[in-house]
């Protein structure tokens, strides 16, 4: 059975928490982002198709409540905006508007701007201005409450949106002491005109990055090149941080990454150890369908239940904004 007559023969709930709908965003001379955003509702709610997965929304019900705090989200290398939807429907639940986007050229289908990193803070300093000037229910969010989720290479976005400034030149040395670690061998597979590129933007230093001082407060996980920034890298990250390793990371091993990020932020974060986890396990729990088509991002290690796991997790992230964003 395709998702489409799964969802048709799933009843609909009496009444829904949350709201969903898939925008295309304008970005310049870019190419258009596509947003997913899930938001408090009272409309009634039908289980519908989300990619490879099921969700349970009211598709574009009308928003209710005021001053509501927005959340944007950011996925790791070859991902997409629905990535983490289990987390963005908790959110929702509790009172959130979350956007997500899919950062364009570093997607599942198409990476071909994968190595282009700069690009992504600034697709979330776009999406914040979409989200607070020209959704048709921006009136409904509070400005005031802003803050950001990321994993992987959403974690690294999420850093260098909240005011970090990492150094890619450190990144060369790196790839030829572990040649076998995964950014390494995203610049090996890239083509010459891509790392050309890379080389342009190291040299012209940190004005590439883009930061966005209404970000109050970030969720990080399993951050990809937590190397790159370094104390002096991380000195304007002061909002709070919840962060988050798994702790057995094959594809970012400790302890460049997240701990390297724990270690360099000048405010202590929140952090997090996931005991006998593996990287892809910050991932929403797969569904059959995605088994099938991306078994690599469903195995975790033996004891490890993601399910089980995600309620945990959900809640952490939950709790952590309202405090943050009060």
């Amino acid at each position: 059975m395709n998702l489409a007559a799964l969802a048709s023969v799933i009843p609909a709930s009496a009444a829904a928490a949350v709201g969903f709908e898939q925008l295309s965003v304008a970005n310049g001379a870019a190419p258009p982002l596509v947003v997913g955003v899930w938001y408090p509702t009272d409309a009634p709610a039908r289980a519908q198709p989300l990619g490879a997965f099921v969700q349970t929304v009211a598709d574009r019900g009308p928003v209710t409540g005021e001053t509501l705090p927005l959340i944007v989200m950011s996925h790791g290398t070859g991902g997409g905006f629905d990535g983490h939807y289990d987390t963005a429907l908790a959110l929702a639940e509790a009172g959130f508007v979350v956007a997500s986007v899919s950062h364009t050229g570093d997607t599942f289908d198409d990476q071909s701007r994968t190595l282009f990193v700069w690009e992504r803070p600034a697709q979330i300093h776009r999406l914040i201005d979409y989200m607070l000037g020209e959704w048709p229910a921006h009136a409904r969010i509070d400005p005031a409450r802003v803050g950001v989720f990321g994993f992987s290479a959403g974690g690294f976005t999420a850093l260098v949106a909240a005011g970090g400034a990492p150094d890619l030149s450190l990144t060369a040395a790196h790839a030829r002491a572990h040649p076998d670690y995964f950014d390494a061998q995203l610049v090996q597979r890239a083509s010459p005109a891509a790392r050309d590129q890379v080389q342009a933007m190291i040299a012209a230093g940190p004005s590439v990055w883009t930061h966005d001082a209404r970000i109050k407060a970030a969720v990080v996980a399993a951050p990809a090149l937590g190397y790159v920034f370094g104390r002096e890298g991380l000195k304007d990250v002061t909002v709070p941080v919840q962060l988050w390793r798994a702790e057995d990371d094959h594809i970012l091993p400790h302890p460049d990454y997240a701990e390297a990020v724990r270690l360099a932020l000048p405010r202590p974060p929140e952090f997090h150890l996931v005991a006998n986890a593996d990287h892809f396990d910050f991932l929403a729990p797969c569904s059959d369908l995605l088994r099938q088509f991306a078994p690599q991002i469903c195995v975790s290690r033996p004891g490890f239940d993601r399910t089980a796991f995600h309620q945990d997790f959900n809640q952490q992230v939950v709790r952590f904004f309202s405090q943050t964003l009060r």
